[in-house]
């Protein structure tokens, strides 16, 4: 069977591919296909109504089996107007590139010191018109982390560039010294293949 991953992030795609690895699906990116990508405003105010919003309108596009993703952003202390949310990318109606990401979070971690926060994360896969399954459930949230005001001495990981800042509460590692394995239990591997053998066919 061959699903699209409705993502033009050139990180998510490797990812999801890991964590279904054990299913009998072929996994193609948006950048994969050699056809036009309608544009998605992303204007929801849930994880889970941008997910959707992404799927339908690749489905209506593509007349194929496609799933999209969508993640929320939210901190433990931190005052509501100052929760991304959904808007982790956006701030104040600016979109921003991967280094205005790294100094924003850099600065919000110095002014309330060692953020505690978790990914809480939804999916909707579209396989016909009459086939919507969708989820946003504790099982797909990450694990709580910690963003902090020092970045790690490595590149950017382009297209996840707050891992430069993440660390993992249990082994005190930066995300970017831990393993595979050990990544993909801080996102949250479980729940998404949990999903996927629910609903998908035998």
């Amino acid at each position: 069977m061959k699903l699209i991953y409705g993502t033009g992030n050139p990180a998510k795609l490797p990812a999801m591919k890991t964590i279904l690895e054990e299913l009998d699906i072929e996994i193609v990116g948006l950048n994969e296909l050699d056809m036009e990508i309608p544009y998605v405003p992303e204007n929801g105010n849930t994880p889970l109504e941008n997910a959707r919003q992404k799927a339908l309108t690749y489905y209506k596009a593509f007349h194929m089996p496609v799933f999209s993703c969508d993640s929320g952003l939210y901190f433990e202390n931190v005052p509501e107007n100052e929760q991304p949310g959904v808007h982790v990318r956006t701030i104040n109606g600016v979109r921003l590139s991967d280094e205005q990401m790294l100094k924003y979070y850099s600065d919000l971690a110095l002014k309330y010191g060692d953020l505690v926060a978790v990914y809480k994360n939804s999916i909707c896969l579209v396989m016909d018109d009459g086939h919507i399954y969708q989820a946003m459930e504790p099982n797909m949230e990450s694990e709580k982390f910690i963003i902090t005001s020092k970045p790690h001495s490595a590149a950017l990981n382009k297209g996840f560039p707050l891992d430069s800042l993440s660390i993992d509460i249990k082994t005190g590692k930066y995300y970017y010294d831990l393993s595979d394995s050990e990544m993909n239990e801080v996102y949250a591997e479980k729940g998404f293949l949990e999903f996927f053998k629910k609903h998908l066919p035998c």
